[in-house]
């Protein structure tokens, strides 16, 4: 069946088995490419991907950048790959736990800001040894409302030094 007029050309690809839709790159326009304001980048990690999932896309819809991983190893290697402006650590497995992540991330990105994921149960111990280790962390309980969890993070990372290269 022809086209008609103002009818987009947007096609599907099917490729195993999945259909990605595709928009022909003239009908992208093109003045929105240089338009594009920064967003701070949001690592969310956590060993519930729902819990991780759900958290990334809240933030995506509010304007971050936010990505999500599972476990510590994909954490550190998403972090090396693009170093976060934000990191929000939930209880991770006893061989890397959300402390331990947080304190590798910072290492290698020392203006990465911290939030650790606690339940109420567990969240005095989980700071604590962080302060153990010399480490500023803000904390965050579960389960967290959504207005809770966009203040913290608006919060926190208006607590970091202005991004350089950035106009106000």
């Amino acid at each position: 069946m022809p086209e008609t007029e103002g009818a987009s050309s947007a096609k599907s690809i099917a490729k195993s088995g999945t259909t990605f839709p595709t928009v022909p790159i003239a009908e992208v326009p093109a003045e929105s490419v240089g338009t594009i304001a920064y967003r701070p980048i949001v690592l969310v990690v956590g060993v519930e991907p729902i819990i991780a999932d759900s958290l990334a896309e809240i933030l995506t819809r509010s304007g971050y950048a936010a990505m999500a991983a599972y476990d510590g190893q994909s954490a550190l290697e998403t972090a090396a790959l693009v170093p976060p402006d934000l990191l929000i650590a939930d209880d991770l497995s006893p061989r890397m736990s959300g402390v331990d992540l947080a304190i590798a991330v910072k290492s290698e990105s020392p203006d990465c800001k911290i939030i650790l994921l606690s339940g109420q149960q567990s969240a005095a111990g989980l700071l604590s040894s962080a302060e153990t280790a010399a480490h500023d962390f803000s904390l965050l309980t579960k389960p967290v409302h959504t207005a809770d969890l966009l203040s913290k993070v608006t919060g926190t990372l208006n607590s970091a030094k202005p991004f350089a290269g950035l106009d106000s």
